[in-house]
């Protein structure tokens, strides 16, 4: 009895504080099939199989920019006296002397040498070096940036093999599953955060941002600088999004990334043509509620001047009922039946204005026909 209690008290010492295992663990004495058991406790969790699937395709993407430097006005005093300017121009204060910046995200291998990341971590840069797991360090060359849906694809310059991310289907999620962030936070490299999805198709505007054209994935896993352009992952390792914004503030920590989804159309798009063609009409949105119904209405909220919207005489306060066959419901209908109608070709739209219905027909230009006007 002596020798049975000395043997469980051994098994009991090389417990790990905090972990609780089965009774039968402990209750008995050491032996080959309970080894085993403790054994089974050391399996990897969901999070590192997820994240050994995709981790090796995670890179880091390091940006320079040549900033030349600023020149002080001709009235400044230092340059009044020619003799200045000659024997001390070249002593400038630093803002003044040519620069390099720099800047680091994150991004990751989705095809053969190609890499998804932000718009805004390689915009205006003038190189840009893609940083593999492996420690190997590489020139990559910029295929495409889009900056209303903030995406860029990078080609990078060496041969493969490449590891390559999977690419998920971000139609397939639902608000509580699980959501993991990898990227390279304030230059850590493949740092993992865990989360869960916390909303879906959360529209820009609803964080004040107007000069994009986004539907995010919200989630609460957490994403900070350096993380932009990394994956978002399913909880099988998959890429169900690409992280691009945080709202931080005294209790905020949201956190929003691209589904994959429609990064993967945007990615197509650029690598066709070198740019993405974006269907617009020229009005802003506000999405209300109706007190005696559960649903929402669409209202316009701002028409632009000389857009294809205000030609077809579209105002302010319209609520929009049905653009071509679909019934309006969300904001998110109205931009899905404009990006498939396309440009140039006429859309039908309903709407109502004052209690009285109204038909139109608007035809659809790029973003950019708006931008100039």
């Amino acid at each position: 009895m002596k020798r049975y209690i000395h043997k469980l008290l051994v098994i009991v010492s090389l417990i790990p504080i905090g972990i609780t295992y089965p009774a039968k663990v402990i209750s008995q004495p050491l032996s080959k099939s309970n080894i085993n058991e403790v054994s089974l406790f050391s399996n990897k969790s969901f999070i590192t199989k997820a994240v050994e699937r995709t981790g090796a395709a995670v890179v880091t993407i390091d940006t320079q920019r040549y900033v030349k430097k600023r020149k002080f006005p001709r009235n400044s005093q230092l340059f009044i006296d020619p003799y200045f300017e000659r024997f001390f121009g070249l002593d400038l204060p630093n803002e003044n002397r040519p620069r390099i910046e720099q800047n680091q995200g994150s991004g990751f291998i989705f095809a053969d040498g190609l890499v998804m990341t932000n718009a805004h971590v390689v915009n205006g840069s003038d190189k840009v070096i893609v940083g593999l797991t492996n420690g190997k360090k590489l020139n990559a060359q910029l295929i495409g940036q889009d900056s209303f849906t903030d995406l860029a694809v990078l080609k990078i310059e060496g041969k493969g093999p490449w590891p390559k991310a999977k690419l998920g289907d971000s139609a397939k999620i639902k608000v509580g599953d699980w959501a993991i962030a990898v990227g390279n936070p304030f230059g850590l490299e493949n740092t993992v955060t865990l989360g869960i999805i916390s909303n879906l198709n959360r529209n820009v505007n609803q964080l004040g941002i107007y000069d994009k054209k986004l539907e995010l994935i919200q989630t609460d896993a957490a994403i900070n600088p350096g993380n932009s352009g990394g994956p978002l992952l399913n909880s099988d390792g998959e890429v169900i999004g690409i992280n691009t914004l945080i709202r931080s503030g005294p209790g905020a920590g949201l956190s929003f990334a691209i589904p994959i989804n429609k990064a993967k159309e945007i990615a197509y798009q650029l690598l066709q043509n070198g740019k993405v063609i974006h269907p617009m009409i020229g009005i802003s949105l506000i999405e209300e509620s109706i007190s005696e119904r559960k649903n929402k209405v669409v209202k316009v909220g701002y028409v632009v001047p000389n857009s294809p919207a205000e030609k077809s005489g579209i105002k302010i306060d319209d609520i929009l009922i049905k653009i071509g066959n679909k019934d309006i419901e969300t904001a998110s209908d109205v931009i899905e039946q404009i990006s498939k109608n396309g440009i140039k070709k006429q859309v039908n739209i309903l709407l109502k204005r004052k209690n009285k219905f109204i038909k139109l027909k608007v035809i659809p230009t790029d973003i950019t026909n708006l931008q100039n006007n």
